[in-house]
């Protein structure tokens, strides 16, 4: 069993920012020693997450609508009452997201379907400088 360490950052612009990572991932996998196993990604931070999507136009504007459904950002949060810094919506979203996600590959390919890209989605309510750590693991 090979362990690989590495990192993605990026630039985002906050507010349900939503990034295609799925080439630098693919990258990272196809020039690791690694030929089989899995790669988990993982973001340090509390206002942003990852998962799969179809990384279409109709979709990511249902996607982004979703979110101000389910959690809208002009509602009254705790949190928001304790800093002032107006993202405690951010916080719930990335919550319920979730900050990591781990795949399979085989033969140093992806094991996605046709259809499912890698998003990197920013909840907060600012532009950031993100990262994402990486971590491949397999033989």
């Amino acid at each position: 069993m090979m362990v690989e360490n590495k990192e993605l950052s990026l630039q985002t612009e906050g507010s349900c920012d939503i990034t295609d990572i799925t080439p630098l991932v693919k990258r990272n996998v196809e020039t690791s020693g690694i030929n089989n196993g899995t790669i988990t990604l993982f973001v340090p931070g509390s206002t942003a997450g990852l998962t799969t999507i179809e990384y279409e136009t109709g979709l990511l504007r249902d996607f982004q609508d979703m979110w101000n459904r389910i959690i809208p950002q002009n509602i009254p949060y705790e949190h928001n009452k304790a800093w002032g810094d107006g993202n405690g919506h951010s916080h719930m979203r990335a919550s319920m997201l979730g900050p990591s996600l781990t795949i399979p590959f085989i033969n140093k390919k992806l094991s996605l379907g046709t259809w499912q890209q890698i998003v990197f989605v920013d909840f907060d309510n600012r532009p950031r400088a993100r990262r994402i750590v990486l971590q491949i693991m397999g033989e």
